[in-house]
C-alpha cells in the first residue's frame, strides 16, 4: 500500500473530524465564556462600584465622548438601568452555543452565559438537529375516518 493511502476508513475520518470539530467549538465556547467573566469583573477590579461609574471613566481616559453635546442648561438624561440591547446571532455564536449544548450545559446556563434569550438558544438547538422530535407515538390518536 502506498505511504499517502491512511488506513483510516472514509467515515472513521468523517467522525475524527466531527470530534475535532466539536473539540474546537466547545474552546471557543469556554474561550468566549472566559472573556465575558473577565470583562464583567474589570470596573470591580479597578475600584469602580458600577459600569455606569467605569465607562465615564474610560470616556474621560480617552479624553473624547461620542454622542450629542450636552445642550446648555439641561442636565444629561441618566441611563436606565437595566435597559438591554440586541445581541447579534453570528455564525460563531451559534457554533459556540452548540458545543455548549453538547458540553452538557442547560438552556437557561447558555443563554446567560452569552447575552442571549432562551427561545434563541432553542431555535440554534433546532437549527443544528440537537432537539428531537416528537415522535408519532406520542402524539394523540385521532380518530379514524370511515
Amino acid at each position: 500500500m502506498p505511504s499517502y493511502v491512511s488506513t483510516m476508513s472514509f467515515t472513521d475520518q468523517i467522525a475524527e473530524l466531527a470530534k475535532a470539530e466539536a473539540k474546537l467549538a466547545q474552546a471557543k465556547a469556554k474561550l468566549a465564556a472566559d472573556r465575558v467573566a473577565a470583562l464583567a469583573k474589570l470596573p470591580s477590579d479597578y475600584g469602580y462600584s458600577s459600569l455606569n461609574d467605569f465607562i465615564k471613566a474610560l470616556k474621560a481616559a480617552a479624553g473624547k465622548s461620542k454622542g450629542k453635546k450636552a445642550k446648555a442648561g439641561k442636565a444629561p438624561k441618566a441611563a436606565k438601568a437595566g435597559k438591554r440591547t440586541r445581541t447579534k446571532i453570528t455564525p460563531e455564536l451559534k457554533l459556540q452555543v452548540v458545543a455548549a449544548v453538547q458540553g452538557g450545559k442547560s438552556g437557561a446556563e447558555i443563554a446567560k452565559a452569552f447575552g442571549i434569550s432562551l427561545p434563541s438558544v432553542q431555535n440554534i438547538k433546532k437549527e443544528a438537529g440537537l432537539v428531537k422530535a416528537r415522535s408519532a407515538a406520542a402524539a394523540p390518536d385521532a380518530p379514524a375516518a370511515s
